[in-house]
């Protein structure tokens, strides 16, 4: 006797999550589990974790980050044979590489930070590809990417992915805007976001503060305690504070405190 399958029209969706930070793995966990269609089949932390967890559990899409640290995101691809890999929706904060190679050569990508309205048309597009039994060619598309892996179509005018970003994508008031690194006052944490402080507005970024603070300009920013990042440029004022630490007082007038842990290397930074 055979198993009933699922109803027409539905598919099943085994899932791979790679990200190797903890609070972006549990923000594509969640998503992905309020899908009664998807099954998340595991979590990975790093690019090597990702490869051996593909090859034991042949997964029908991996959500992969791309920037991690050792082998990266692209690299777990090129580990893998074409018979191999799975649908591929990379996760990504570099807008331009992400919309110039990405959305040509992957079946889809998201850049951070996304909302759930764009998560769900990643999900719907890896649906209805495992619905069409397209996978072959999503595949192919891939590996051609790898095989000009540097040099797509625009390429030339990409945001280089190793150094800091250009600008940050955040929503405000319905809207995708555009913000320069420079324009920020300050950053704090927020759960798993963090909130940009920029000319007396506030933007909300899903992302660590901890994985924001890599990707700066750390010439630019420092962090001044566990959860605060300030622009060097915006500080006006640092004062003694209790126990070995002290105040800072940024052009606005926001007063922030410097740990004592931090505060020799802030001030050191504000000397360069």
């Amino acid at each position: 006797m055979t198993a009933a399958g699922p109803p027409a029209g539905e598919v099943r969706v085994r899932a791979l999550v790679v990200d190797d930070e903890p609070p972006a793995r549990e923000i594509l966990r969640c998503l992905l589990d309020a899908d009664p269609e998807v099954e998340v089949a595991g979590e990975c932390a790093d690019g090597q974790e990702a490869v051996a967890a593909v090859r034991r559990l042949r997964p029908d899409v991996v959500f992969l980050d791309v920037q991690m640290p050792g082998l990266d995101g692209l690299g777990v691809v090129e580990a893998l044979a074409p018979d191999e890999l799975p649908l591929v929706v990379f996760v990504t904060a570099y807008d331009a590489y992400a919309v110039k190679a990405f959305e040509v050569h992957a079946l889809d990508y998201l850049l951070k930070p996304f909302d759930d309205e764009r998560f769900g048309e990643a999900l719907a597009r890896v649906k209805d590809t495992l619905r069409r039994r397209q996978v072959d060619a999503a595949t192919r598309r891939l590996v051609a990417l790898l095989d000009g892996r540097g040099a797509p179509a625009g390429a030339a005018e990409a945001t280089d992915a190793d150094g800091p970003p250009q600008r940050l994508l955040v929503r405000s008031g319905g809207r995708v805007v555009y913000l320069k690194p420079e324009e920020i006052d300050w950053i704090e944490a927020a759960d798993y976001y963090v909130r940009l402080h920029a000319g007396g507005r506030r933007h909300l970024l899903r992302e660590s503060l901890a994985a924001l603070e890599e990707r700066l300009d750390a010439r630019r920013f420092a962090r001044v305690h566990r959860s605060a990042i300030v622009n060097l440029e915006r500080v006006r004022e640092l004062h003694p504070g209790v126990g070995g630490g002290a105040v800072l007082v940024l052009e606005d007038g926001t007063r922030l405190p410097v740990s004592r842990r931090l505060r020799r290397r802030f001030e050191e930074l504000l000397a360069e």
